[in-house]
């Protein structure tokens, strides 16, 4: 339950944060697929509690010693494992099926911008997350245009996950309609259960 003024529209990543928040529950397997400062991972990781797991990953060392640093300040890093991978390669290390996949494409701010998530390494991940989702399971990505590259990477992103079969996924977009075309907008992907 949110309290009232506790959320505002201009936080999209709240907005998100708080559809995804009715996914999870404690003992859930979800996966950070873009870890970034670890704001994702912390949310994940509060989500499923100690009896739960999140695997986190990226390619900068300094974001994962980040992530690691705030998971410590909360006593909870026993509850992530941090790869240090690019997010193309979390169907070769995971398995087992998730409960929820968050990408937050793009670069991590205050770094180097030209290492960014590319649409060759993100189509690969996306599809390793959606064969991962468990029934009932959603994948959550945030898309960003405004950089170079961005608009290429969210046309290709929506391009395929447009195209999941509606008898087996839904798939929502959400963002701005009265602001400039390069603000982040995200999709969500909930894998149906058998039932459809």
């Amino acid at each position: 339950m949110i309290r009232a003024g506790a959320l505002r529209l201009q936080d999209i990543q709240g907005v998100l944060r708080l559809l995804i928040r009715q996914y999870l529950q404690p003992g859930d397997l979800a996966v950070d697929a873009t870890a970034g400062w670890g704001r994702d991972t912390l949310f994940l990781a509060e989500c499923v509690g100690s009896s739960g797991m999140v695997h986190a990953f990226d390619v900068q060392a300094a974001a994962l010693a980040e992530t690691g640093r705030r998971l410590a300040e909360r006593g909870w890093e026993k509850r992530v494992i941090l790869h240090l991978s690019d997010h193309a390669h979390l169907g070769e290390i995971l398995k087992d099926p998730v409960r929820t996949v968050m990408f937050n494409l793009g670069y991590l701010p205050g770094s180097d911008h030209r290492v960014r998530t590319e649409p060759a390494s993100t189509l690969a991940a996306l599809r390793a997350g959606v064969g991962l989702l468990r029934d009932g399971g959603v994948l959550a990505v945030t898309l960003y245009r405004g950089h170079a590259g961005g608009e290429k990477e969210a046309a290709e992103a929506e391009r395929y996950l447009g195209a999941l079969p509606a008898r087996e996924f839904s798939v929502l977009k959400g963002g701005y309609i009265n602001q400039e075309a390069t603000v982040p907008y995200w999709i969500l992907v909930e894998r149906k259960g058998r039932g459809g």
